[in-house]
């Protein structure tokens, strides 16, 4: 048996998921990936929470985890102001535990105009990918 605590961090995705989930309009599509029947999705909106390349951890206490948010609606205006209702959320979401994950602080990394284009016979889609990082607190692991 190691002398070092052993120790696990939360997903960071259901972690942000579950904070917008609650905060976001019943309408809006929030997951992990994009929805199969995305287009009628589009004017409720759609937030799907990724994790992104890089993180920092601080051994055995906490994870700085990179969030990118892909916001998708029927219009630019709207996503958006989606982006921006998420991003202010998640911020919100700061020194709070959802579902035993102790988030220490929400950063905003950047807001990208990156609009979705299915084919080239298609209308590209509104898109803004948003970057944020969270550091979460480790908890002792469960076997």
């Amino acid at each position: 048996m190691s002398p070092l605590p052993v120790v696990t961090f939360p997903d960071a995705e259901l972690v942000a998921v579950t904070v917008l989930r609650a905060a976001l309009n019943p309408g809006t599509y929030v997951g992990t990936e994009w929805p199969e029947d995305l287009l009628p999705k589009l004017q409720d909106g759609v937030a799907s929470v990724t994790r992104g390349g890089g993180g920092v951890v601080q051994r055995f206490v906490t994870e700085d985890v990179t969030l990118d948010i892909d916001v998708l609606a029927a219009t630019k205006g709207e996503a958006h102001d989606l982006a921006q209702l998420a991003r202010a959320h998640l911020q919100a979401a700061e020194g709070t535990t959802v579902d035993g994950a102790q988030i220490y602080t929400v950063a905003d990394v950047s807001l990208i105009w990156l609009p979705h284009l299915p084919d080239a016979e298609t209308t590209p889609i509104p898109r803004y990918v948003l970057v944020m990082q969270m550091r979460l607190r480790a908890r002792p692991a469960t076997p």
